[in-house]
């Protein structure tokens, strides 16, 4: 599993009018941390190109993968080539803002093209790709369109999965508020 990790004291930025510098970075870091545990059993990886997330994710159990300068798209591609000249036939991208994260590894368990969008059918939250598919990331507003039209570029067949845990992320303070159906 690829986790891309920015770092925790430039993170989540649009929240500034409900946190602070601090409270910002305290809080990447700990959604951060619940997606790697919610990998288990895979395997992880983390792209950044901070020592700090570096230090995280090595007291986390994860691989750090150092992308500096390559972007979110670039960083999670070289993650994936990585992963792929090894020998991993799929890798699941999850990205480090999904507080109700839980048992991610269901992911990769289709041949094509997994895709978990949003709570909005929006962004990528989570996506599942054969590692050597040639599949290139367009992350950002409408991304969810751009990876579907990815797949069929490619050929890859495509499963979407509204999974309420995976698509509540955090990016603006109203994601601040626990749905419903979280627990407290």
């Amino acid at each position: 599993m690829l986790v891309p990790v920015k770092a925790f004291h430039q993170a989540k930025l649009r929240l500034a009018p409900a946190l602070d510098g601090e409270g910002r970075a305290a809080l990447a870091r700990a959604m951060a941390t619940s997606v790697v545990q919610a990998a288990a059993p895979l395997p992880v990886s983390v792209v950044c190109d901070d020592p700090a997330v570096a230090e995280w994710a090595e007291e986390v159990g994860a691989e750090v993968l150092w992308t500096p300068g390559r972007g979110l798209d670039g960083a999670v591609a070289e993650g994936l080539d990585l992963l792929g000249a090894r020998g991993v036939a799929r890798v699941i991208v999850a990205h480090a803002d999904l507080p109700h994260a839980v048992e991610l590894a269901w992911v990769a368990d289709f041949d094509g093209v997994t895709l978990v969008p949003d709570r909005r059918d929006d962004g990528t939250n989570v996506i599942c790709v054969p590692a050597r598919s040639g599949f290139r990331f367009a992350y950002g507003a409408g991304s969810f369109a751009r990876h579907r039209d990815e797949a069929d570029r490619l050929g890859l067949a495509v499963r979407i999965e509204r999974e309420p845990r995976l698509g509540w992320d955090v990016d603006v303070p109203a994601d601040l508020v626990a749905p419903d159906w979280a627990p407290r």
